[in-house]
């Protein structure tokens, strides 16, 4: 079998942080299936981007009318194929059916999409707002994705230096050397 993308395959690039949606809780054969799908993403061309949303709409179908994850899914394909602006009421809408109640996880990077999409479509200052409590949030593999992401807010604000100081931060920790000077210099940025 060929897994190699189709020629012409969306082009639209996906932050090293923003794993595929692979949502889950309902089945397992239900989360294979998502998975199964969103590996197949990069195979579709920009031009089929709405075929892409529609095995996603049908997967979504199964599931309870009232559950987060339908939206989250929904949220994930309009915004992996360049469409911010329908994303953003969408996670919303999942994090108001109680998405970070079914999986902390999910609801943590509902809320580092939503972010960024609010960004992308000129509403950085809500994204801060959003982010912000997660960077006293309990630490998970997320913690640089929010600090990224709220780079990217506070950068779009004029906020440079906040920004700076944040991705600085990450970055030290991953750091064979100089980690402590990093830090400091992240620090002094403030």
């Amino acid at each position: 079998m060929d897994t190699a993308p189709a020629r012409g395959a969306l082009k639209i690039p996906l932050p090293v942080f923003a794993l595929p949606c692979e949502s889950g809780a309902m089945n397992q054969d239900w989360e294979d299936r998502v998975t199964a799908a969103w590996s197949t993403f990069g195979t579709y061309p920009e031009q089929d981007a709405a075929d892409f949303r529609a095995v996603i709409d049908a997967l979504v179908a199964e599931l309870p009318y009232d559950s987060p994850l339908a939206p989250f899914e929904q949220a994930c394909a309009w915004d992996s194929t360049g469409h911010s602006d329908k994303a953003v009421p969408l996670y919303r809408e999942a994090l108001a059916r109680g998405l970070s109640d079914v999986s902390g996880y999910k609801g943590r990077r509902a809320k580092i999409q939503l972010s960024s999409s609010l960004r992308n479509i000129g509403q950085a200052e809500e994204g801060v707002k959003l982010l912000t409590p997660e960077l006293d949030a309990p630490s998970d593999e997320l913690d640089d994705a929010v600090r990224a992401t709220l780079a990217l807010c506070l950068s779009s604000l004029g906020r440079d230096r906040e920004g700076l100081s944040l991705v600085l931060g990450a970055l030290a920790a991953h750091l064979p050397r100089y980690q402590r000077s990093m830090a400091n210099y992240a620090a002094a940025l403030r």
